[in-house]
């Protein structure tokens, strides 16, 4: 596992961008089954507006960038995820100014900042249930691609609990939750970025 440093966390979250950007109508479509069809455009207005900040700065510190990013998604997405990512990179970025070689301890604090605001447990058909496995990955030692994708596709068989989803209750299951699969591309850009190595 590597540290992370301005430019390796800036590139991440630029990749995270890039994928929201590429699957944007991918995600409003899943969000269209058992949400409000909106999670895709959402997502890119917030990560447009991310990566316009992160290219506008000059960073000394990786929390810097975290938490700008943070403010800019915050700012931009609406519904449940804005304040959702919001709440995790700025969780993230209190705990890498403490220490920025802790992976771990950085996903962790996450975690504990969408659990705290969305107040979302496993197995409710959430990010959470993409984020927590990561979390525990880490914690055995190293996280792989394939480990996030497998969290994903799991929300399938998943009914939802929380938020829009909820309403469908049955009819949520065989679904993927829109949230699991923005929260897997987050992930998926930290290990193409060799932050973490498989």
């Amino acid at each position: 596992m590597n540290v992370l440093t301005v430019d390796n966390t800036k590139a991440w979250l630029e990749r995270f961008a890039d994928k929201i950007e590429t699957n944007k109508a991918y995600l409003s479509e899943l969000d269209s089954v058992i949400g409000d069809g909106d999670h895709g455009n959402n997502m890119a207005r917030g990560v447009k507006a991310m990566k316009e900040k992160l290219s506008e700065e000059d960073y000394a510190q990786p929390e810097e960038v975290l938490k700008d990013a943070s403010m800019a998604l915050l700012s931009k997405i609406g519904g449940a995820s804005g304040p959702l990512y919001g709440s995790a990179l700025l969780a993230m970025s209190k705990q890498a100014g403490q220490d920025s070689a802790d992976l771990h301890a950085i996903i962790k604090a996450g975690l504990e900042g969408i659990t705290k605001r969305g107040k979302a447990e496993v197995g409710e058909k959430t990010m959470v249930d993409v984020w927590s496995p990561v979390v525990e990955h880490l914690a055995e030692g190293t996280v792989t691609i394939e480990d996030v994708q497998d969290s994903v596709e799991a929300t399938k068989e998943l009914k939802a609990s929380k938020g829009r989803a909820s309403y469908l209750g049955e009819r949520s299951l065989g679904e993927l939750d829109p949230g699991a699969v923005s929260s897997g591309f987050l992930f998926e850009a930290m290990i193409e970025g060799e932050i973490i190595d498989e």
